[in-house]
């Protein structure tokens, strides 16, 4: 295991060795703490930041008088290893437990705190815990909670993995339970009794008729989708059953909110019980914000909708747009062989230092 004391300023000035080097912390969600010294550390080092903490939050800022702030987030937790630690290379790839979502996200916003002395905006740098597990332990949770002014901004970056895409916003989540009810008896005098499993075959009826909508917000498609991904029933294999259970996740577009959601599902399953067990509100591009349209000029690339629930949510839900950009391929995210392509890592921080840099208009 790699300690906090190999994030030096030669390390910090390559976001390659930077990435790897935080990789070999281990940090899976609640075990942060050794990574947070390092990060924190660093910070401090830089010697022109105001740095705070909050567990296992560390927030950067810099306070230079602009007329603008923006903020960039990413998390520092992984999910569990899997025989993949410590980093490797092969050629252009780094393989790794966090190599892509999103320790190399991470490194970047980390290496251009360290190096960026004099940015066209002030900049809010935070790096955060728990992403990788229930809400409530989520480090950016717990600052909304606890310390609201280290999100102000008037932009954020969220580095998750997009394969160095911009993708805007995020779709909104919600899952539900809908069940059916019937009557117990006898598998052997079944005409007494009501299955409650076979009603479930209209709810499976409606899922499978389901005409997906598809809304276009700032130019980003944003295809939502209404799915069963869990179904439970049943007493014995002599009884009929009285109870079953279908979980529907529904992905809807960041037009909608949470309010108008739960009113679709429930004209959807029209005369079925419905219990919602998780929900979380989309997010909007607002790519109409001035610090939004200089950095889609930087990368010079059309933005494309974000097409899952991300914590650009937590700043949307504030006023704050956000969007998502890191070098790390998602469809390798949670993966054993999870890997970044080096020149992705180069790219990015290629890309956000031109725009932090860059004078506004």
């Amino acid at each position: 295991m790699v300690m906090a004391a190999v994030l030096t300023p030669e390390i910090l000035a390559d976001p390659v060795a930077l990435t790897r080097a935080l990789v070999d912390i281990e940090s899976v969600s609640g075990d942060e703490q050794e990574i947070t010294d390092a990060v924190e550390a660093a910070l401090l080092a830089a010697g022109r930041l105001s740095v705070s903490r909050l567990g296992n939050v560390v927030c950067a800022r810099t306070d230079l008088g602009r007329p603008s702030r923006v903020i960039l987030a990413g998390h520092l937790d992984t999910v569990p290893i899997a025989d993949n630690l410590p980093a490797t290379i092969a050629g252009d790839l780094m393989y790794g437990c966090g190599t892509s979502d999103m320790k190399s996200g991470s490194a970047i916003a980390l290496h251009l705190a360290a190096t960026v002395a004099e940015p066209a905006f002030d900049v809010t740098y935070l790096f955060y815990d728990c992403e990788e597990v229930e809400s409530e332990r989520n480090g950016l949770f717990k600052v909304s909670q606890q310390q609201p002014d280290w999100l102000d901004g008037s932009f954020a970056i969220l580095l998750e993995p997009t394969h160095g895409l911009v993708e805007a916003g995020c779709q909104g989540t919600m899952r539900v339970i809908v069940r059916t009810h019937g009557t117990r008896a006898h598998a052997a005098r079944s005409w007494h009794g009501h299955n409650a499993i076979h009603d479930a075959g209209e709810v499976l009826r409606r899922l499978s008729a389901y005409q997906a909508r598809q809304v276009t917000i700032d130019g980003c498609a944003y295809r939502e989708g209404l799915n069963a991904v869990r179904i439970a029933g049943g007493v014995a294999s002599n009884v009929i059953p009285d109870r079953c259970e279908i979980e529907v996740n529904f992905r809807f577009a960041p037009d909608r909110g949470e309010a108008d959601a739960l009113a679709h599902l429930r004209e959807v399953f029209q005369g079925y019980e419905l219990e919602v067990t998780d929900s979380a509100p989309g997010a909007l591009p607002g790519l109409d914000r001035p610090a939004a349209r200089q950095f889609l000029d930087v990368v010079g690339e059309a933005p494309v909708a974000k097409l899952g629930w991300t914590d650009v949510s937590r700043f949307a839900a504030m006023g704050i747009p956000a969007l998502n950009f890191g070098p790390g391929d998602p469809n390798f995210a949670h993966k054993r062989d999870e890997h970044v392509e080096i020149p992705k890592i180069r790219a990015g921080a290629e890309t956000l230092r031109r725009w932090l840099t860059t004078p506004a208009d």
